[in-house]
């Protein structure tokens, strides 16, 4: 415990992300009204995928940790997307 960093994040910082997600968050609801087609899950999981970064890194502190928790985190992200990929792919060929 006496070798641990500390870091402190100014509030402002938590404020910015925060409205930051709020202004995602609102661009994925105005996208639902608008008819893309395929283009719309696409756009809205991108937009899923910079809201959870954000989140990761600032809320959970991923940004300030040891690289190993970063890459197991990326690893557990990429293996959920492989199983979720041959979920669908079996699911698409039944």
């Amino acid at each position: 415990m006496e070798n641990e960093n500390n870091h402190i994040i100014p509030y402002k910082t938590f404020l910015l992300i925060l409205s930051g997600l709020i202004v995602l968050t609102l661009i994925s609801v105005t996208l639902t009204q608008i008819s893309l087609g395929a283009l719309t899950v696409a756009i809205a999981l991108l937009i899923a995928v910079i809201k959870s970064t954000y989140v990761l890194r600032y809320f959970m502190h991923l940004k300030f940790e040891n690289r190993f928790f970063t890459f197991a985190t990326v690893g557990v992200i990429i293996l959920l997307a492989a199983v979720l990929i041959i979920t669908l792919l079996d699911y698409l060929t039944r």
